[in-house]
């Protein structure tokens, strides 16, 4: 079957440009979408203003009422969204169920915690000034753009669309052209509860709807995608200043100490880096082994990767390669590896016949291989025998991404952590960080920076904003040129003698 892709932009009766989106597990159309235009993009954000100053005013307390009755919306309409999702990126009603029901507990988390993380709050003085009453806020920005991926077109974008609505904000959202169908669906729903001013509106196309975005004159743009589009989006908002949240890529690693349950990391192992047929930014790609326990955990890898199977159908495993291009990237990348002396010990090349690909487990590829070194974003492995841990630390710093990672040690597994340059790291498990509404996430390096998620996700979108008010008066007061000659001596004075110590 020929892999396809959403349909060239057409002009419709009424004159504007449509593409349809369609289901990768059969080419079938699934709906058609506005190409929206730079003008488009700049009127959706015109209005969202509007709507960002209702939205601020309502208070944490209006805003959480919308935002708890917009998960009870979802939430009756679970089923329907799955199918969506499923019938956009050809995932497994399975995957998209679990998908889903991290959005849910994402939209409750930022909308409980938001007026604490982000309200009024009294700040100490210090001893200098301490006739003064301080005070710290978080305000929101105004609109926040958001550019959303086709992977997780759900709980993705929603990690900045949630947290960015529960901090004040409106938001104009532009979805992968894989998935326009999960973006509208988002919109509209939440339009059922919030219907006097639109706080989520979504504008559908290609990249050049994503580039007039990017200069359409949000507050804050947050773009998730490849390290190198992440490139463009910075510069395209470096010419207004706007701020920008990237999250990019990951070529992940899986650790396995000399003591680790060697049973449970291989099954991590398996499912991190096979699910959703690979297609997780922060999920398994590089598996470095102690020595010790190479050849059981290689053997329980191999067992249990042969066992599954990717397809359309319900009992499958997983689904299809949801974008075409990815096919020549995963394809090229084992063959990389075999020729550079890998060996595959599940599958191979003959795995690979668009739009799926089996599971892939190679061993013994070089640390040059793009296998290694590069993101390949489908259900491969590479497994690679270290001497121990440590050694395994140190391979896995050796990447320019720095997403996440998972340690399986039984004794070791917080201080290995500790010494892995990422932005998260699960301890005997893979992606729980991810799954943790108060834990941030995010990357460095090629893997992007800013942060979705937690307390930081919730002041990402938003300004601080600090408050002095004079109570009484000093008997120092050094800012006035109607000071003594020995004011700023007593100051100094009294600095020695309160930190000097």
């Amino acid at each position: 079957m020929t892999q396809t892709a959403p349909t060239t932009p057409a002009r419709a009766d009424d004159g504007q440009r449509r593409f349809a989106s369609l289901d990768p597990r059969t080419g079938e159309v699934i709906g058609h979408h506005v190409v929206a235009s730079e003008e488009d993009v700049r009127e959706a954000v015109r209005a969202a203003r509007d709507a960002a100053v209702f939205w601020a005013e309502l208070g944490f307390d209006g805003r959480r009422a919308r935002l708890d009755a917009w998960r009870k919306v979802l939430l009756k309409r679970l089923d329907e969204f799955q199918v969506l999702i499923s019938a956009e990126t050809g995932k497994s009603a399975d995957d998209a169920r679990t998908e889903l029901a991290l959005v849910i507990d994402h939209l409750h988390w930022a909308a409980k915690h938001a007026p604490k993380v982000l309200g009024k709050r009294k700040v100490s003085p210090g001893m200098l000034m301490y006739n003064h009453a301080a005070t710290l806020e978080y305000r929101p920005l105004g609109v926040v753009g958001v550019i959303g991926p086709w992977n997780y077109p759900a709980f993705t974008p929603m990690g900045s669309i949630a947290y960015a609505l529960a901090a004040g904000n409106a938001v104009v959202f532009k979805p992968s052209e894989f998935t326009p169908g999960v973006g509208v669906f988002l919109a509209a729903t939440l339009g059922e509860v919030v219907p006097e001013f639109p706080v989520l509106q979504v504008v559908t196309g290609f990249g050049e709807t994503g580039a007039a975005l990017c200069t359409s004159g949000v507050d804050k743009l947050a773009f998730t995608g490849s390290t190198a589009t992440g490139k463009k989006v910075m510069a395209a908002c470096a010419a207004s200043l706007t701020p920008v949240l990237v999250e990019c890529g990951g070529k992940d690693p899986l650790i396995v100490a000399e003591d680790a349950d060697v049973r449970a990391a291989a099954d991590g192992a398996v499912w991190g880096g096979i699910f959703n047929s690979g297609q997780t930014c922060a999920g398994v790609e590089r598996v470095y082994v102690a020595d010790a326990v190479y050849d059981e955990f290689l053997a329980l890898v191999v067992e249990k990767a042969k066992k599954l199977r990717p397809g359309g159908e319900a009992d499958a495993h997983f689904g299809p390669i949801t974008m075409p291009k990815q096919v020549d990237v995963i394809q090229s990348h084992v063959a990389d590896a075999l020729e550079r002396g890998g060996r595959a010990v599940v599958g191979g090349l003959e795995s690979i016949r668009p739009p799926y690909v089996e599971p892939v487990v190679l061993v013994d590829v070089p640390d040059e291989s793009t296998a290694v070194t590069e993101e390949t974003f489908g259900p491969t492995l590479v497994v690679t025998r270290v001497a121990d841990a440590d050694e395994a630390v140190r391979r896995a710093n050796s990447s320019a991404f720095g997403l996440g990672a998972s340690v399986y040690s039984r004794n070791r597994g917080e201080e290995l952590a500790d010494k892995l340059r990422c932005g998260m790291v699960s301890v005997n498990s893979v992606l729980a960080y991810a799954s943790v509404p108060g834990l941030p996430f995010g990357g460095v390096g090629d893997s992007g920076f800013g942060r979705i998620h937690g307390e930081d996700g919730l002041r990402e979108f938003a300004y601080a904003h600090s408050v002095t008010r004079k109570r009484f008066g000093a008997l120092l007061n050094p800012m006035t040129y109607d000071r003594g000659s020995r004011t700023i001596r007593h100051v100094v004075r009294l600095v020695r003698v309160l930190y000097g110590r």
